[in-house]
């Protein structure tokens, strides 16, 4: 079972599989930004596109729950906008 979760008391959305971590995205508030500085995934699920479908749900909390707009200080964060440029309009305009 795969459970996409918002943990806002340890700054990070996780993705679980039968309860177990398999990718994790740590992020920071800053003002009127949020900063995604880590993207993790657990070795035996790399290759899965876990990291892809975690960074869309947390583009897409951050959209729905505030106003906030997005820096991509993680490497894979900021291919995964090169690569969905669709979105690109929640990037804080002085990073993007």
């Amino acid at each position: 079972m795969k459970e996409l979760v918002h943990e806002p008391d340890s700054r990070r959305y996780v993705l679980r599989i039968d309860g177990q971590v398999a990718s994790a995205l740590d992020y920071r508030e800053l003002g009127d930004t949020v900063a995604f500085v880590r993207t993790f995934t657990n070795p035996p699920y790399r290759g899965c596109g876990l990291a892809a479908e975690l960074v869309q749900f947390a583009v897409d909390d951050v959209e729905a729950r505030s106003g906030l707009r997005i820096v991509p200080s993680c490497w894979y964060v900021e291919q995964w906008f090169d690569r969905h440029p669709n979105r690109r309009a929640l990037l804080d305009p002085r990073t993007a």
